[in-house]
């Protein structure tokens, strides 16, 4: 059974940094676009920032861009976000989300979240 699950989410001050980690069982990431969304109450869940499978492509939101940083670490089958500079508004619930890529095509998994709570 695959699951995927983030962590690394808690409370930090305006201006500082937090490191969230996903990780997944039964799934290496290197066979998936993994996306971290985040979502604040009922509002629709925001593209934060992507990683393509093949070739490392990035993309970011642009109220992040300059600021986070995803990553993929293939040995440790790992995706990070880096996060700096930390404002209020990027309080929500962050989701990492892979979607596969290749033969792996069709398949989709959604981590359960992982909170971060940003204080001005």
């Amino acid at each position: 059974q695959v699951q995927i699950m983030e962590s690394g989410g808690g409370l930090v001050q305006s201006g500082g940094s937090l490191r969230l980690s996903c990780t997944a069982s039964g799934l290496t990431f290197r066979n998936y676009a993994v996306t971290w969304y985040r979502q604040v109450g009922g509002k629709e869940r925001e593209l934060v920032a992507a990683v393509s499978a093949v070739g490392f492509n990035t993309n970011y939101a642009d109220s992040v861009k300059g600021r986070f940083t995803i990553s993929r670490d293939d040995a440790k089958n790992m995706i990070y976000l880096q996060m700096n500079t930390l404002k209020p508004e990027d309080t929500a619930v962050y989701y990492c989300n892979a979607i596969g890529d290749g033969g792996h095509a069709g398949l989709e998994y959604w981590g359960k979240g992982t909170l971060v709570f940003v204080s001005s």
